[in-house]
């Protein structure tokens, strides 16, 4: 059987964005705006490198690797980030935040010319009325530093992102002369920023429609443009989304989607979403390996309800799951067993379903647990043992507390 005999896609019938034709490249800012997040450990600098490579493997086309105008420890691991993009000869293209201070773009320039690669400059200001009321900034201020900070960082060969915080409150005058000037001035990136995870997908559609349609059509440069978002209101992937079919360039994110406050929308998520819809063309197998060392490194526990990568996501312990999965694999279909009960396919994603025994268990479980463990399913009398002892509990059995139910009944039987 084919996969279009057997589900009914509602996804993808006559869809208005064909997500097979997209093109949309992702920049991970795993290894600065998610290490701004208050319970994130910054990593140790083997842990950055290997992420680098990880991100390579998944496809990612782009990383910011620091903000060296933070301080020594800052500087000093973008440095060595960039030194290892170089060496490896990686297709990451590199880019670091700085603020649009000379003082922030100045360590980018030196960074860039140590290591002997491009790095982006992604100068960055605020852009709302609120936050030019609270910093006392007029828009001939503005104006004024992003013009110095541009045109620095243009003379020293770096190529510009100019990034709007908080773009999603902003005035249409206001991005209008920031995000126009900017362009005049040189950059040929343009990044709209939900600082605060504000903005719904009907945001986000008209606001990078006005963008691109009234901003940078007119210019008649080439300007890409990127989305930045967080997730607040938990809008964060959707707002991605919305962005892609608005038609950006460029989409950021983060392992786990760790951030500032709740963080920032969820890389591996759009990786996954992305492969499914058709739009990514990569192997994901090394997606656990990314979520993995991001956690460890950074001290950020996965959730066992994480989509895709939390320890339940393809586990159960329902009998009539584990029925329908053990019967889907007798068909001799591991295809048809992955996706029976997910609408995720395990496989493609390194991983794979996992059946356990629980008080919502049926005789299927426990037989299969013996089955894939590697002792006789038809022994009756030990299934029964396990599964009265399963009804009888408030949880999950754990592997050591069934495995000692058979070597308990074994030690009766001899």
């Amino acid at each position: 059987m084919q996969e279009q005999d057997l589900i009914y896609d509602w996804n993808t019938i006559d869809p208005e964005f064909d997500w097979s034709a997209c093109r949309v490249e992702l920049n991970d800012e795993t290894l600065r705006d998610g290490l701004q997040c208050p319970s994130v450990t910054d990593p140790a600098i083997d842990d950055k490198r290997a992420l680098l490579h990880l991100m390579v493997d998944l496809g990612i086309a782009a990383a910011d690797i620091g903000l060296p105008g933070a301080g020594p420890r800052a500087r000093r691991d973008t440095l060595a980030l960039a030194k290892e993009i170089a060496e490896h000869a990686m297709p990451l293209a590199a880019n670091c935040a700085a603020r649009t201070v000379v003082a922030d773009v100045e360590p980018v320039a030196r960074i860039s010319q140590e290591a002997g690669i491009p790095i982006e400059a992604a100068t960055f200001i605020g852009s709302s009325p609120i936050r030019q009321y609270a910093e006392d900034w007029t828009l001939d201020r503005m104006l004024k530093v992003s013009e110095e900070a541009v045109t620095f960082a243009v003379r020293e060969g770096l190529p510009v992102m100019f990034v709007t915080e908080d773009t999603t409150r902003a005035a249409p005058d206001t991005l209008k002369a920031l995000y126009g000037n900017a362009i005049r001035w040189g950059a040929r990136r343009l990044c709209i920023a939900d600082t605060v995870g504000h903005a719904t997908p009907d945001g986000v559609r008209r606001l990078v429609r006005f963008v691109r349609d009234e901003i940078i059509a007119p210019s008649g440069e080439d300007v890409k443009l990127d989305w930045h978002g967080h997730r607040d209101r938990g809008l964060g992937l959707a707002n991605c989304f919305a962005a892609i079919i608005a038609g950006v360039d460029r989409v950021h994110g983060t392992a786990l989607g760790i951030g500032e406050r709740v963080g920032n929308a969820e890389m591996d998520l759009l990786l996954i979403n992305l492969k499914l819809l058709g739009a990514h063309r990569g192997d994901l197998t090394r997606l656990p390996a990314y979520s993995s060392l991001a956690s460890r490194a950074c001290g950020v526990p996965i959730a066992p309800s994480y989509p895709v990568l939390g320890e339940d996501a393809f586990r159960t312990g329902t009998g009539v799951h584990a029925a329908a999965i053990i019967k889907a694999r007798r068909k001799g279909h591991a295809w048809l067993a992955d996706r029976i009960y997910s609408g995720v396919p395990a496989g493609d994603f390194g991983l794979g379903q996992r059946i356990d025994i629980s008080p919502v268990s049926g005789l299927s479980n426990v037989k299969w647990w013996l089955e894939e463990h590697g002792y006789d399913a038809s022994d009756d009398a030990l299934c029964q043992r396990i599964f009265e002892v399963a009804k009888s509990t408030s949880r999950v059995l754990r592997d050591d507390e069934v495995l000692l139910l058979v070597n308990e009944h074994h030690a009766q039987r001899a």
